[in-house]
């Protein structure tokens, strides 16, 4: 289920932010956070020896001037090691959306430990995941890597050897993790740009990529015209610079135009999984060529896979001179290892479900109607999107229809607000945007809980 969801009777939007009143609290609620958390702080404060003081970057992303450090997780519950328990929203940026150590998984991982980690051979595991990943996706052929932007780069050369074109086309602030070509974006000529704070490009981005807005197939079709790409790689829907979903028949326009041009199609379901069992792809009948998946299929082992059209596979496996097995090939060592293969088919066989779908999705609806009422009672010209499981807010409305619009509706200064104030009570939101996701173990009584401390924060900032 996806929807759009602003209220057609919604009050003319009179609220305004005192920015100073914003200051304030924000100040308030940092210093609340300083004196509820002391040993995180103090943990922090001792990470001399992790580059930007923690063990990856992105968890420098932290509202309230350093990150909790974790004691345990479970189902959609955290603790901090300050004692704290969290209802999370955030499960992991995906990588938990079946919910933080599920059983299943957990018995999955401990029988599987045991008995061999990694070895360079494949298991029965491997051939059950591949047919449940064809009956979820469609693609007739399977291979794993360990994460989605892997697999990711793995399906770029493989488009580019069988087409012999040298560029990618992309949305503009779209998400395929750190894959060099995907850091490009519109700029204001309308032509592509590399991404403002991209890191170390190899080359200019715009050597080996193109760009366009989501929802703009004129756009798309200008820079296909071209005749460079060799593929077309989008996440159907926008999920990293909040939800931007497709107008109707976009989508088939995409697969429309790439056929006109000859360009192959590769769609990323990493975060748009959360449609359903079998993401975007299967709900919304596309049809891709190539279909990139990660995080979270298997319970939060690392873990990516890329799955190939029966025709694509053809034509990469008959290209005798290409090396798909030693150095040229597509692999890595740890990748398809026994431990990783026995979670994703723990995950799929027995937690992410088509039923738990159901559940995590009706969920999902009720967290966006509630918002959407705070949103209309208090006058806030905000607005949310929900993708099946997952929704997130962005501060304007309507609900802005490519990714630099949904840019330039970013307010650093009130996300932070909001999130160290629902952190203080108990609340995790994903911590690098307004995002909340439903695992199995997301009930109702949780999502009035977020709803109920949302509005004591909303109340107190506009002064009602």
């Amino acid at each position: 289920m996806s929807q759009k969801t602003t209220s057609p009777n919604a009050p003319a939007h009179t609220a305004t932010i005192d920015r100073t009143r914003l200051a304030a609290l924000a100040e308030r609620e940092r210093a609340v956070f300083a004196e509820r958390n002391p040993r995180s702080q103090a943990a922090y404060a001792r990470a001399e020896h992790l580059f930007g003081s923690v063990p990856m970057t992105w968890m420098n992303k932290k509202a309230g001037g350093f990150p909790i450090y974790l004691d345990r997780a479970l189902g959609n519950r955290i603790w901090d090691i300050d004692g704290h328990e969290y209802i999370d929203f955030a499960l992991g940026d995906t990588g938990s959306m079946a919910g933080h150590s599920a059983p299943e998984v957990v018995a999955a991982v401990r029988e599987r430990s045991a008995l061999g980690l990694t070895t360079m051979l494949p298991t029965e595991d491997a051939e059950w995941v591949g047919a449940e990943l064809k009956r979820r996706f469609g693609m007739d052929k399977w291979s794993f890597s360990l994460t989605a932007t892997d697999a990711n780069r793995w399906a770029i050369r493989l488009v580019r050897a069988i087409t012999g074109k040298p560029k990618i086309l992309f949305h503009a602030y779209c998400y395929h993790g750190s894959v060099d070509e995907s850091l490009i974006v519109v700029g204001p000529d309308g032509e592509g740009m590399s991404r403002p704070g991209n890191v170390g490009s190899p080359v200019d981005v715009t050597v080996t990529s193109r760009v366009a807005e989501m929802n703009d197939l004129d756009g798309l079709e200008r820079q296909l015209a071209h005749g460079d790409v060799a593929a077309v790689l989008i996440e159907p829907a926008l999920t990293n610079i909040g939800i931007v979903l497709p107008e109707p028949g976009y989508l088939e326009g995409v697969r429309e135009l790439t056929r006109k041009y000859d360009a192959l199609l590769i769609i990323d379901e990493t975060h748009t999984f959360s449609a359903g069992p079998g993401g975007m792809t299967k709900r919304d009948n596309l049809e891709p060529d190539i279909v990139v998946i990660g995080k979270s299929i298997a319970g939060g082992i690392p873990t990516g896979t890329y799955g190939l059209s029966a025709e694509f596979a053809e034509r990469v496996l008959e290209r005798t001179d290409l090396d798909l097995v030693d150095m040229g090939g597509v692999g890595g060592t740890l990748a398809g290892n026994p431990l990783q293969v026995a979670a994703m088919r723990a995950t799929l066989e027995k937690v992410l479900t088509d039923t738990a779908f159901e559940t995590m999705i009706s969920t999902a609806t009720v967290f966006t109607e509630g918002m959407n009422d705070i949103f209309d009672r208090y006058g806030l010209p905000w607005s949310i999107n929900q993708l099946g499981a997952r929704a997130e807010y962005r501060f304007a409305r309507p609900y802005p229809l490519n990714g630099t619009e949904a840019h330039a509706a970013a307010d650093e200064e009130l996300e932070d607000y909001i999130h160290v104030a629902l952190m203080n009570r108990g609340i995790m939101l994903t911590p690098f945007h307004n995002m909340a996701l439903m695992c199995p173990a997301t009930s109702l009584a949780d999502v009035a809980a977020h709803h109920a401390a949302f509005e004591e924060i909303i109340r107190e900032l506009l002064g009602a």
